[in-house]
């Protein structure tokens, strides 16, 4: 399942002065994992693949798949103490926006469910919740778009949850006559609504992260860590052994507003598993 098919079914200062020192040692950083990267195994046995995870040493989470009050077949918070217990932490939830038909019964999305959703997040310790993809019949208004996310932000703001947005290669297309994500960063409040910038997704469609980092500092807070393809650009690769220049990124982690990053994969060499643990091993490497 890709993450289109599943998704069918504080203040600003604060979060500017964030610092990718609070990240240093190496050793001591808190490396993300998004767990979409094991989608294929964790609905099987959720807690056997979290303690794998935690082995590899990843110790922060970002969850996906929330319905309800549930993930992968366990209540939510189940779910992220098991994963306390290991010694990581989910900081972080991708849900959906829920305009499109084919989601209006999914519960946990912005217009669905979304006070629970926030409350569930809270009560497990979660700092951020994400919406993370539009439906193709989701992406014709997105002024309408950022009044609702702006409109769940203060929801998110009343229990202590920071919202953000995480993009694709789409929002670079134009609307009414201006660059999607461009309209996005105008639209949202940035005291509601903070961004997750995905790297492959800012690649892909030709996007440099340095000049949004400089045109709207602060307000990047989250990040998804992956890489491309050398000679394909519609190729993940393991982090690492692709063509992004991650150091050049990282530098720039306290302009940004960095608070959390996540490795993350769509598609693997070997196995999704062999993926993340050898991304892993790659960015300590690398930063």
């Amino acid at each position: 399942m890709n993450r289109r098919q599943f998704i069918q079914t504080s203040s600003l200062a604060a979060i500017g002065a964030a610092t990718l020192s609070s990240f240093a040692p190496i050793n001591k950083r808190k490396i993300g994992l998004q767990l979409y990267s094991l989608r294929d195994i964790i609905a099987k046995d959720p807690k056997s693949v979290l303690r794998k995870v935690a082995e590899f040493g990843y110790k922060e989470l970002e969850a996906y798949s929330y319905s309800d009050g549930k993930i992968f077949g366990l209540k939510y918070k189940e779910f992220t103490d098991h994963a306390k217990s290991l010694g990581m932490k989910v900081t972080s939830g991708h849900h959906g926006y829920g305009m499109s038909e084919s989601l209006k019964s999914v519960k946990g999305t912005v217009v669905n469910g979304w006070e629970k959703a926030v409350s569930d997040a809270k009560e497990s310790g979660q700092e951020f919740m994400v919406v993370a993809y539009l439906t193709a019949d989701e992406r014709n208004d997105y002024k309408r778009l950022c009044e609702a996310l702006n409109k769940a932000g203060e929801i998110c703001n009343k229990y202590g949850i920071r919202l953000n947005y995480h993009n694709h290669e789409f929002e670079f297309e134009q609307f009414e006559g201006q660059v999607a994500y461009q309209l996005m960063l105008k639209e949202l409040d940035p005291k509601l609504v903070g961004m997750e910038m995905d790297l492959y997704w800012m690649h892909f469609a030709n996007q440099n992260p340095l000049d949004y980092f400089t045109k709207y500092p602060g307000r990047f807070e989250q990040w998804h860590v992956k890489d491309m393809d050398k000679s394909d650009p519609k190729l993940q690769v393991d982090v690492g052994t692709g063509r992004i220049d991650f150091k050049s990124i990282f530098a720039k982690a306290k302009l940004a507003g960095l608070k959390h990053f996540y490795i993350e994969q769509e598609a693997y060499p070997i196995s999704s598993i062999k993926s993340v643990e050898q991304s892993l091993l790659n960015f300590q490497k690398l930063i």
